[in-house]
């Protein structure tokens, strides 16, 4: 009897993962798989068969994945460094991207990582550089998406089954790649690339995450040649951008290096202003000392030469 339910609930799970068209797939995502197979007892118009129980508990998942793995449907280890996480048998080339955004559902490319994807370096990073938001805004998020994934009404009767709950898995490769996770408070500062669970960081905040950390895109002099080469093509999005969720020491670098640097004009400089901050010690690179080089206008230490 057992190994007859296996076998037709092996056959829905197949092809359900099948559906997803996802290189890898999540302990949680193969949870709420199978808790909505059994409470639908069908798949694709047909009847699983001898599915008694009305929601399955921890050992029936555990089982069900045990003989997915057997299958060579589900492989552990294979791509990333988190035994939760699985290959599935999906064989499209998938960038390691794809793969983080998959397991890590409010990720996206960012800083280096993303400043290649929008075209703005001829680097090739050797690290993944990905920005999802803090520990306590992303359970929150996750708490939601369990309601719409499950049901508002099933989230506390799927986790009293012991299954397993939408958490941050944690994992610093993928493939040969290192992977660097980065906190950002704004989720909705990416793009969705259509067909595809790509998610990267959207031009403007890409502009944004170079003022804020240079050393995570190539260095502040490799930043200050991105503005000199692209900012004018772009100042339009970054102004938004830098207006929209930049804090005040963000618009005051900004404004120094668009306006007084590069000698560009945006009605939005003058805003800006009110940002500055005299008497203070402020920095155009945070990442290095302070220097006795100044931007009177914007009251900014020029602590880079050139």
């Amino acid at each position: 009897m057992a190994i007859g339910l296996a076998m037709h609930l092996q056959r829905a799970m197949t092809l359900a993962i099948a559906d997803l068209a996802v290189p890898v797939i999540t302990q949680y995502d193969l949870g709420r798989l199978v808790y909505r197979l059994y409470l639908d007892k069908k798949f694709g118009g047909e009847t699983i068969e001898r599915l008694q129980k009305k929601t399955p508990d921890i050992s029936d998942l555990n089982a069900v994945i045990g003989r997915l793995v057997d299958a060579g449907v589900l492989e552990s280890r294979k791509l990333v460094d988190n035994a939760n996480v699985y290959r599935t048998l999906s064989r499209e080339h998938v960038s390691d991207a794809d793969i983080a955004c998959c397991i890590d559902p409010f990720a996206y490319v960012s800083h280096l990582s993303a400043m290649e994807w929008h075209g703005l370096t001829d680097r090739i990073p050797k690290i993944l550089f990905i920005s999802a938001p803090p520990s306590a805004e992303w359970a929150r998020h996750a708490e939601a998406r369990m309601r719409r994934d499950l049901g508002e009404g099933h989230v506390v009767d799927y986790l009293q089954a012991g299954l397993p709950a939408l958490k941050r898995y944690r994992f610093t490769r993928i493939r040969r790649t290192t992977v660097h996770r980065h906190a950002s408070a704004h989720l909705g500062a990416y793009i969705t690339v259509k067909g595809t669970p790509l998610r990267v960081a959207t031009l403007g905040r890409t502009f944004l995450d170079m003022l804020r950390a240079p050393d995570l895109c190539g260095g502040i002099y490799h930043v200050l040649e991105i503005f000199q080469d692209r900012a004018a093509g772009s100042l339009d999005l970054i102004v938004a951008e830098f207006d929209t969720h930049g804090r005040k020491i963000d618009r005051v670098r900004a404004g120094y290096i668009l306006e007084e640097r590069l000698g560009l004009s945006h009605p939005a400089f003058d805003r800006w202003l009110a940002d500055v901050q005299r008497g203070g010690s402020r920095r155009l690179d945070p990442t290095t000392d302070y220097a006795p080089r100044y931007s009177e206008r914007w009251c900014l230490s020029i602590n880079v030469e050139g």
